[in-house]
């Protein structure tokens, strides 16, 4: 153990926990590498740590250690994972009110992980005792925060926001909700944006990844949600993936997919990056970045050509089939190979393959959703898989892999939108209005009738002057959104904002009010998973401090502005929630309680749940029980490469951090080596090109701004483009990302697409502390009455 790494040792189950990263980081540090050294030895623990998700005899056995435990002595709950929306359950080991560690639970408790987990679900949880953890309010004076009490907290902030109010109307505020928190958490936020403030400028960072989505899933079938169930994903005889790093961004998921192409299914990759599930596939082609529109047209129009196609399931469940015949016309291999690059051959191949097996899964995450036309991009996958019949039966459809840990759930299903109610019912509609009006008993003309501003709208908005405020709820945008520098300027430009959290994140810095919320497992709800399960969270140790739970916040502030809401705890919540909502009519904590899997749709207390949709009808909003196809028109990404910026960035994550890392940067094992700090992935040629060294410092340069990073010379990019995580603050990739323009159906920006110039900074690896380079920053002055 280097002096660096000591610590007091740790007996029983913590101490075995302690060991046990050790152990990760001194495996990572201690990989031979033959290529990129960040690249191979990070590749190579990711491998082992995918391949041990597998079986009982995982890397690092929590199960022998509390096995040899007294077991009486530690509290046990089963509960959901807060990292990403897997929907992984296990058992968490408590101990005077710290969290020891994770261990699979009963795998009929666990529907979609069984007894497997990832790194982070496993391990990271260092940041519920941080030293950094919000305890208490604070509120901001002559530009310094001081703690105050609860009472004070709330006044600052219901006065701030009622002067805006009051001076220039409830539109004048943006709010952003968190898919990091419960489904009743926000519930009870868009209940309070609607009823309370009176504004539908409600969002949360679906906006940022799979809005898209969301929106050519709903235009095409009728839910903005994965068709798919498990099934599909262990026992379908091909997959198409695609703008996936699924090893990465989702191990679990990617551990029953290297499980069915193992035993005979084939796997189909296209990606401009050569990912690590290429490794696993029978055809891995690269594509240039932003021109997925592109191939995917390509492969429909030579499905058609070469009479491929289902005739008997368009004909009787598909509408739209002949325009959209007609617009691939231009999609020929010699043009698809041109704009995409992507070879004639492996386009047919992979058209073959596809339109010839008995099932097939098309499963997506950003690199297909975060760009211009991403909209496009969603219409033209689910074309594809509409022409080859490949939705609606148990082993086939489209499965978007979702990010935060809620977003499907908190993020879309419970209504923190500018257009929908929960459920998805248009917030515009006189009769949805209506209904939720006459539920909350409030007079339907002090229900908002016009969409609110999208998130990135939010933003642009505020230049504009036409928003004045906003209250941010368990999210960074200071990080997350296109362009940092413009991201931060207008919030320090508002006139009012509020922040809850449970630790001071760069976007709470700016704010006026800081209020601490409850973590994961302080918490008690519900988390709604990629393929729709509805799972309880649990509160596993007592909040720390005087935190208090998101919902319980929302409504004291709800209190203070003169409204009474009777929610004493969150399945109170989830109860009116399936008064209010159809897709949720059946689902309550007692229900879960009990065992029951609920994958919504769940239209009433005796429906089972949906564990695949569109078996017999599809439900767009036309109501005639088809799909409908629409044209995908989209080729270019938004900015093309020129002189000054010839190379072409591409953003995504990495295993061991999470979006903007506020949780996983407190990690000591996860920030070890490079993935403490930003790196850029840079081809053999491209650095020979410009004289890159692998470990030396280089400068991106963006029309947007600049940012410096590690250089990993890598294969995995091509040559002329290179790759940047997404999750940090110094030197991430949204120093160099732009606000606009924007998708238009969805609003979402182009993350998948920057042009940027490199140059070489000639500073030799060693010379920085890597570990530090993301956390240190200049903290905020808090003040204690101590």
């Amino acid at each position: 153990m280097t002096e660096n790494n000591k610590t007091d040792e740790k007996s029983g189950v913590a101490g075995f926990m302690q060991r046990a990263k050790q152990q990760a980081r001194e495996k990572t540090s201690e990989t031979t590498v033959t290529e990129s050294a960040p690249f191979k030895a990070f590749e190579q623990t990711a491998e082992s740590v995918a391949k041990n998700t597998m079986t009982e005899g995982q890397l690092f056995d929590t199960a022998d250690a509390l096995a040899d435990y007294r077991l009486s002595d530690v509290n046990v709950t089963d509960t959901t994972c807060g990292h990403c929306a897997v929907g992984c359950r296990f058992d968490l080991y408590t101990k005077d009110g710290e969290v020891l560690g994770a261990r699979p639970t009963d795998p009929e408790k666990a529907p979609v992980n069984g007894i497997s987990t990832c790194v982070k679900g496993k391990f990271t949880y260092s940041y519920v005792d941080d030293e950094d953890r919000l305890t208490e309010p604070l509120v901001k004076e002559n530009g310094e925060f001081r703690e105050a009490s609860w009472d004070e907290a709330l006044d600052r902030v219901v006065e701030g926001l009622g002067d805006i109010i009051d001076e220039y109307g409830p539109d004048a505020l943006g709010l952003i909700a968190s898919s990091k928190a419960t489904n009743e958490d926000n519930y009870v936020m868009q209940r309070f944006a609607r009823e309370v403030l009176g504004t539908n400028n409600i969002d949360n960072c679906n906006r940022l990844c799979h809005a898209a989505t969301v929106e050519g899933l709903a235009a095409t079938l009728g839910f903005g949600a994965a068709s798919t169930g498990l099934e599909a994903l262990e026992e379908t005889d091909c997959y198409l993936l695609t703008g996936s790093n699924i090893t990465e961004a989702h191990p679990v998921f990617a551990t029953r997919v290297k499980q069915n192409v193992a035993e005979g299914a084939e796997l189909i990759v296209f990606d401009p990056r050569k990912i690590q599930a290429a490794e696993y596939a029978d055809q891995f082609t690269r594509v240039e970045p932003g021109y997925d529109t592109t191939w995917i047209n390509g492969m429909i129009r030579y499905i058609i050509e070469e009479d491929l196609h289902d005739e008997k399931f368009i004909e009787e469940r598909v509408d739209g089939f002949e325009k959209v015949k007609e617009s691939v016309q231009q999609f020929t291999p010699e043009f698809v190979e041109k704009k995409a690059g992507v070879p004639p051959e492996e386009l047919k191949s992979a058209a073959e393959t596809i339109a010839n097996a008995d099932s097939c899964m098309f499963g997506w995450a950003l690199g297909l959703a975060e760009h211009t036309h991403g909209t496009d991009n969603i219409y033209a996958i689910a074309n594809l898989a509409l022409i080859t019949g490949h939705v609606g039966d148990s082993k086939s459809g489209l499965a978007p892999f979702r990010g935060q840990n809620n977003v499907q759930g908190g993020g879309g299903d419970m209504g923190p939108l500018p257009n929908n109610f929960p459920g998805y019912q248009s917030a515009t509609d006189d009769e949805n209005r209506a209904k939720f009006a006459d539920y909350w008993d409030m007079d339907i003309e002090d229900m908002p009738d016009e969409e609110g501003y999208r998130l990135t709208e939010m933003f642009l908005a505020a230049d504009d002057g036409d928003l004045k405020g906003m209250f941010v709820q368990g999210e960074n945008p200071t990080v997350s959104e296109p362009n940092i520098d413009h991201a931060q300027k207008v919030l320090e430009d508002l006139e009012f904002l509020a922040v809850q959290d449970i630790f001071l994140t760069r976007t709470a810095e700016h704010a006026d009010v800081v209020l601490p919320a409850t973590s994961t497992v302080e918490s008690n709800g519900t988390y709604t998973s990629s393929s729709r399960h509805v799972q309880l969270v649990k509160r596993a140790i007592e909040p720390k401090g005087n935190t208090k739970p998101d919902w319980a916040i929302t409504k004291a502030l709800a209190q203070r502005f003169g409204y009474e809401w009777e929610y004493e705890t969150a399945s109170d919540i989830m109860n009116e929630i399936s008064d209010l909502t159809p897709i949720y009519g059946g689902v309550s904590h007692e229900r879960l309680e009990n065992g029951e899997e609920l994958q919504w749709p769940v239209w009433d207390e005796d429906h089972p749940g949906t564990p695949y949709l569109y078996d017999e009808k599809f439900l767009t909003d036309e109501g005639d029980e088809l799909a409908h196809m629409h044209v995908a028109e989209g080729i270019d990404p938004a900015e093309l490469p020129d002189e000054q910026f010839p190379l072409v960035m591409t953003t995504g994550r990495v295993l061991y951090q999470y979006h903007t890392g506020t949780l996983t940067f407190r990690e000591e094992g996860l920030t070890e080596g490079y993935t403490g700090e930003s790196f850029v992935e840079i081809h053999p040629d491209t650095a020979a090109e410009y004289g890159v060294s692998e470990g030396e410092y280089v400068t991106l340069t963006s029309r947007h701004g600049t940012a410096e990073m590690k250089a990993a010379v890598t294969e995995r990019p091509s040559p002329g483009e290179v790759f940047t995580p997404m999750h940090y603050f110094k030197g991430g990739a949204n120093n160099l990302t732009k606000e606009e323009p924007l998708d238009p159906p969805s609003k979402t920006a182009e993350y998948k697409v920057t042009n940027v110039q490199l140059t070489a900074e000639g500073q030799p690896e060693g010379e920085r502390t890597p570990s530090e380079i993301e956390t240190e920053r200049d903290e905020p002055t808090v003040t204690t009455d101590d």
